[in-house]
């Protein structure tokens, strides 16, 4: 199931269990651990009390009482001491403990804070990072609906530096359309078939761009991209080796190519939608309707998991009724992805989260 990255109160999260970043005694603090225990009202810190307190990366539940969440499971995550002191090791153990005590309850979702990012010190980058390493972990082998919280709405993680090649990226390739009119078009155009570029490929491609009205487009970028959509519509495919073969293909949905694409790979239906971060239920959806029309989150999480390259994913897309678009900022820090070759899905929605953008798999 998948993992959700949101800003929220953690209090105010409609799961079953919520999980509190505690001290050891369990009896209340400031932060979010106060925050808990004034949502919850004065029975937790009684039930808390009964506990004998915690350790360090272990965790323990008790009943939610005033909140909206079933249950309150209680971790003390690691105080920073430089890094040095198997921190990280201490706090992917407060979210796999916590995991599985929700698990153990019969819980179906659960919302964590950023563990130790408070008052402990732990730097909120490096917080971050072992949080979706060790929820990611959990949940290729296990079905829970996973909400990171992230409570500051100032909190970003772009000031870290960590993201400077994908906004580089994105600078040299996000741009929205504009005429010289001086007004914005308001579709982006990929001019693909089978209107303008099925004139096109009648005639040789001269390298002219196509007018908005009565005005040129006036993007250097914007004359590139065309040109490189040209050139790559224009280029030769490979046949297909009958003419059943290319009647098939052709009228292939996005569901029987998906399905075509994990065959192809070997890989089993739970390793692909786990991979993108699709909840199982949606998963069934797709493969019984050959006609389920995705969001395009949903579409790009399933080229991600299946690791397919540019030209694949485009076509994949295409199925969909999407295509990647430079004035978009998800489809370019997406793109960038691919083209490094990195199909992490946690990653890129971590570096998604940042920029502010949906995130892939999350939605229907």
């Amino acid at each position: 199931m998948p993992l959700y990255i949101v800003r929220n109160d953690i209090t105010k999260m409609k799961v079953d269990a919520i999980v509190n970043a505690a001290n050891p005694s369990l009896l209340g603090g400031g932060g979010v651990d106060g925050a808990i225990h004034r949502a919850a009202g004065p029975e937790l810190v009684k039930e808390c009390m009964t506990l004998g307190g915690c350790k360090e990366g272990e965790a323990k539940i008790t009943n939610g009482y005033d909140l909206y969440a079933k249950y309150v499971i209680h971790t003390v995550g690691p105080v920073w001491r430089g890094g040095k002191y198997g921190e990280r090791k201490t706090l992917q153990s407060c979210y796999t403990e916590s995991l599985q005590s929700a698990l153990d309850a019969g819980c179906n979702s659960v919302a964590f804070p950023l563990i130790s990012s408070g008052a402990y010190g732990y730097p909120k980058e490096k917080a971050f990072e072992a949080a979706v390493e060790a929820i990611s972990d959990f949940l290729l082998e296990n079905d829970i609906v996973v909400y990171l919280v992230i409570f500051e709405r100032n909190s970003s993680l772009l000031d870290s530096g960590k993201f400077s090649e994908i906004k580089r990226f994105i600078d040299e390739n996000y741009y929205p359309e504009r005429c010289e009119c001086g007004n914005y078009a308001v579709k982006k155009q990929k001019f693909k078939k089978p209107s303008i570029l099925s004139k096109i490929k009648s005639s040789k491609f001269d390298g002219d761009i196509p007018t908005c009205g009565a005005a040129a487009f006036e993007s250097p970028a914007l004359k590139e991209s065309f040109k490189e959509s040209m050139e790559e519509a224009m280029s030769e495919k490979p046949m297909a080796s009958s003419l059943e073969e290319a009647l098939k293909m052709r009228d292939e949905s996005f569901s029987e190519m998906l399905m075509r694409k994990i065959d192809e790979t070997g890989m089993t239906d739970s390793e692909c939608y786990k991979k993108a971060n699709i909840d199982r239920k949606l998963f069934s959806k797709i493969r019984s309707d050959r006609f389920y029309r995705p969001s395009k989150p949903t579409a790009l999480a399933f080229a991600i998991a299946l690791r397919l390259s540019l030209a694949e994913t485009k076509e994949l897309l295409e199925k969909a009724g999407f295509a990647l678009s430079k004035s978009n900022k998800f489809d370019i820090i997406v793109e960038y992805f691919i083209r490094e070759g990195n199909y992490n899905i946690f990653e890129i929605n971590e570096a998604l989260f940042a920029f502010d953008q949906n995130q892939l798999g999350t939605l229907a």
